[in-house]
């Protein structure tokens, strides 16, 4: 009987590792495609949404070149262009210039950390921010929109507030 009990066991625990074992069904793969693109981070890189948009920041008798991204806070910044703004210096890494109309944010994911050449917006309060250093302790609500792509090193030895002319570039 005991033989008998433990063939029965055996059989049964091969059954149910046979049947798990066997994913091949649709309704499976679809739900482990699924957890698996839950859990999985974009695979695009940043640079894979540079757009061919280009803007021109002036003051002071200089340029600062700017490459955008492809995101929609870019696309509704591009829009008011052109524009003057004054850029102030905060916590001695970025400039930063309050918008008077605030970006669409609503389909963007924010939470990049920023690095020296950023072009971000910063939600909460409205404002651009030009990172002439890297800032390690970024925020959540940071949205870059896009990279300095030459002149970054203008905006290091500025003191105090300055008047900036930005304008969409045409190629």
């Amino acid at each position: 009987m005991k033989k008998l009990l433990c063939l029965a066991s055996i059989l049964v625990i091969s059954v149910v590792l046979a049947a798990c074992g066997n994913n091949n069904s649709p309704a499976t793969d679809r739900d482990h495609n699924a957890n698996d693109n839950l859990n999985r981070e974009p695979e695009q890189s940043k640079e894979d949404h540079i757009s061919n948009a280009r803007i021109k920041l002036t003051f002071d008798s200089k340029e600062v070149f700017v490459r955008m991204y492809d995101n929609p806070a870019s696309k509704d910044f591009l829009a008011q262009l052109p524009l003057k703004a004054t850029f102030e210096d905060y916590i001695g890494k970025e400039k930063i210039s309050i918008l008077q109309k605030k970006l669409s944010a609503d389909d963007v994911q924010a939470g990049d950390l920023s690095k020296k050449g950023d072009f971000a917006y910063y939600t909460p309060w409205g404002n651009v921010a030009i990172f002439y250093k890297g800032f390690e302790n970024a925020t959540n609500d940071l949205i870059i929109l896009g990279q300095i792509e030459s002149g970054k090193e203008n905006f290091e030895n500025i003191d105090g507030d300055f008047t900036v002319r930005i304008e969409k570039m045409t190629k």
